[in-house]
């Protein structure tokens, strides 16, 4: 297992009967990344996390958390990742402050001593401190998905793995979230963030991974994922047939013809070629331009599904 990724697997597999939940993952998550886990709801991104911290048992495969291999190592590496899944178990009847203070308690590698310290700050790091003495039943969803993330933090991470982050949370809550992430990370910290948000994505990951129907379609860098999309070029005209015929002529491929004007993969044809092709063929261009996929387009060719861009 490699030293240099925080979180590697080799054919992780997950059966349910029949059902092929995650099929053959090979995951390679870097140290130092903000790694966005994305995937339509479904996808089988849920039952990764939970085979890689050892809540679910594999059906095949095997993976390592901080290059040490799983689960031989895990009372020696669990200690240094912290996990949002689902969220712990906390007691409605206990205040946010007290819920962490049990969860402490039972981490046999905590020091007591530094107790109310750390939860302190992890409370603060949330933006819980003012609710921290209210009952856990008396919290928000987005409350109770801040405290799990304090209990994530209680003590100092390697790794973050975290499933759904800012779910139930406002938008103030998820710029706050979002903002508390990229600042881990800026401290050293790996996270690995399951998210169905390209918003997300967009705005904290380095790398990307992404699911579709238990099987992991695509992973790299974020910005060799844009690299390798194809550009396009559209033609602004009212002679769209025309266009298209002389796009044809060049060799893009994928040309289609929209309101408007007409559009098609411009592989390695130089722009000012086709303008010149245009107006030599007496085509009017009332404007033209070469335009990259964006993200919801580039995961929409990876899956065939629309994304949640909100958020």
């Amino acid at each position: 297992m490699s030293q240099s990724l925080a979180v590697e697997s080799r054919g992780l597999t997950k059966r349910f009967g029949r059902q092929v939940a995650v099929n053959a993952v090979d995951l390679a998550v870097p140290r130092g990344a903000v790694y966005g886990f994305l995937g339509p709801n479904g996808s089988g991104k849920t039952t990764t996390i939970r085979m890689l911290l050892g809540l679910i048992r594999p059906t095949g495969g095997g993976h390592a958390l901080l290059g040490q291999p799983m689960p031989e190592a895990a009372g020696r590496v669990l200690p240094r990742v912290g996990a949002l899944v689902e969220g712990p178990a906390f007691h409605p009847y206990l205040s946010g402050r007290d819920n962490l203070r049990r969860l402490d308690a039972a981490d046999r590698t905590a020091d007591p001593s530094t107790s109310d310290a750390r939860i302190a700050a992890a409370l603060d790091r949330v933006g819980l401190t003012a609710a921290a003495g209210k009952r856990y039943r008396a919290y928000s969803l987005g409350m109770r998905q801040r405290l799990a993330l304090a209990a994530a933090l209680l003590a100092p991470r390697e790794l973050l793995i975290l499933d759904e982050p800012t779910n139930g949370l406002d938008p103030q809550g998820t710029r706050e979230v979002r903002a508390l992430i990229t600042a881990l990370a800026a401290e050293g910290t790996t996270i690995m963030l399951s998210t169905h948000l390209l918003s997300e994505v967009e705005q904290i990951c380095t790398h990307v991974g992404v699911m579709h129907r238990g099987n992991l379609v695509a992973q790299e860098s974020l910005a060799q994922l844009r690299a390798a999309a194809a550009p396009r070029v559209r033609v602004e005209t009212d002679r769209g047939r025309d266009a298209a015929r002389v796009l044809r002529e060049l060799g893009l491929a994928d040309v289609v013809e929209e309101a408007g004007g007409t559009t098609g993969l411009i592989g390695d044809v130089a722009p000012e070629k086709v303008v010149a092709a245009l107006v030599h063929d007496g085509v009017p261009v009332r404007g033209f331009g070469v335009v990259a996929p964006d993200l919801e387009e580039l995961f929409v060719s990876l899956t065939g599904e629309g994304f949640d861009v909100s958020g």
